[in-house]
């Protein structure tokens, strides 16, 4: 059996490796499109370094783009088997996919007026909104802690890891030459005290682990207090500077926890009274569909769903679908809090407030989670005095912040305790991907501490034969 690293490998994003066994099979776990590489994304995102036409199975995580921002290219280039995932992620990736498609094509449309004008081709997408919906007869849904077939000689068991809604380790076993080989992929992997959904589950005893790295050389700030946290950027930038508070944050996840927090405040009597522009389409249909998987919340959530019928609704909130209405935003002078994705700011709507906003010293921009260092979001948390928005540069005058607890990620901690169900003389080789390079390897180390022997760090395209 070999293991192809294809994405995610000494990067956060593009999550793609294949399972390739004896019999000649192909299992491809994950299919996700690299995000903010800079002018490397879309050379990244074209270069498959397999032929999907070959891959016999596709088994999927979780919903969020780079982990499934690629399989309608996928399907588009030629492969026609299932797509193996929970429920809960087939009715986000569907919502993601379509909407990822529209961003494509509006961000290409924006880009290719300059290109014509300067006399060059202009730029395809990678697909289109047909090819996302060329995908959903393809998905299989499978509960969480189901023993699913997947082939003769190929069982699959997903449990949660409480990154997401619907977010899974898949957990199979494969028959190669007579034995049993056991091997789990973490997916992303969530924190223990999440404000909205479940603990991470434990998981079978590995033979082979993939695990994401993406915050292995650091511990997240206590999340008691971050709703005290948020509360303190809305009063410093809306009621004392008058400003606008910008908050990048993907419409799966992190929008919910930003709601949710403001929900608490207002239900404490403390939500200071403002407008609270959600300014995403994509957000009003995820937050219905996360609504009908209560059962995947928290403890504490479902006890609270007792008394509040909606814990992401509350006074001043308003979503903005349209355009044109989100254009007005930008000549608003009242203060507010505007929350809009994506959360690297790479691409949609948000990239447009940052650079209508980003001049005056009255706002902030406030950061939720992890953004490639190559992205808007990367480059603004590195506080530079100019920035490149659209091809044009900016004046930084804003303030730019971060609220790091929000990370939908566990910290090493998190990713310390997912692993305490293991007996780690049992596992053969434990791989790190989906982090950087400069974070996975004291996570190596710190892994080998805890008696995990052969701990690799994969590269970009890497075959591996397992041992």
């Amino acid at each position: 059996m070999k293991i192809l690293f294809h994405g995610a490998a000494r990067t956060v994003t593009g999550s793609k490796h294949i399972i390739h066994i004896n019999t000649g099979k192909k299992i491809l776990l994950d299919c996700g499109m690299f995000q903010g590489m800079g002018k490397d994304t879309t050379t990244l995102n074209s270069d498959w370094g397999f032929d999907p036409k070959e891959i016999d199975y596709v088994i999927i995580s979780h919903a969020h783009i780079d982990h499934t921002g690629l399989l309608p290219r996928l399907v588009k280039d030629g492969y026609k088997g299932h797509i193996i995932c929970t429920p809960a992620t087939a009715s986000l990736a569907k919502l993601l996919l379509v909407d990822s498609a529209h961003i494509q094509e509006a961000d290409l449309k924006y880009v290719n007026k300059k290109r014509l004008k300067s006399g060059e081709e202009p730029y395809e997408p990678l697909y289109t909104e047909e090819d996302a919906l060329n995908v959903f007869p393809l998905f299989d849904t499978v509960p969480y802690n189901e023993h699913y077939i997947v082939a003769p000689g190929i069982e699959l068991m997903f449990t949660d890891v409480g990154h997401i809604l619907g977010s899974a380790a898949v957990n199979l076993k494969i028959k190669e030459n007579g034995k049993e080989i056991r091997l789990t992929f973490s997916g992303d992997v969530g924190a223990y005290n999440d404000m909205i959904l479940r603990k991470p589950q434990p998981f079978p005893q590995a033979d082979y682990i993939l695990m994401e790295s993406t915050y292995g050389d650091r511990l997240h700030e206590h999340t008691i207090a971050t709703s005290d946290r948020l509360l303190k950027f809305i009063v410093d930038t809306c009621l004392k500077k008058k400003g606008k508070l910008i908050i990048p944050a993907f419409s799966l996840g992190r929008t919910r926890e930003v709601l949710f927090m403001l929900n608490k405040l207002e239900l404490e009597n403390r939500l200071p009274p403002l407008t609270y522009y959600v300014d995403s389409p994509l957000s009003i249909k995820v937050t219905n569909t996360v609504k009908k998987y209560p059962d995947l919340y928290n403890v504490t959530v479902q006890q609270l769903l007792k008394r509040d019928e909606d814990v992401f609704a509350f006074k001043g909130l308003e979503y903005v679908e349209k355009v044109e209405d989100s254009i007005k935003l930008n000549d608003i002078a009242t203060p507010c809090v505007i929350i809009s994705a994506s959360g690297m700011a790479e691409a949609g709507r948000v990239k447009h407030h940052i650079a209508n906003n980003i001049g005056d010293k009255r706002n902030t921009i406030l950061f939720t989670g992890y953004c490639e260092p190559n992205s808007l979001g990367g480059r603004l948390k590195k506080n530079p005095e100019e920035v490149k928005i659209f091809g044009k540069s900016f004046v930084v005058k804003a303030d730019i912040d971060e609220i790091a607890s929000l990370s939908a990620h566990g910290d090493y901690g998190d990713l310390c305790q997912w692993l305490s169900c293991q007996d780690p003389a049992e596992v053969k080789q434990l791989f790190l991907v989906h982090g950087d390079y400069e974070s996975q390897v004291p996570f190596r180390d710190r892994l080998i501490k805890k008696g995990f022997r052969d701990v690799y760090i994969p590269k970009l395209h890497e075959t591996v034969s397992l041992v």
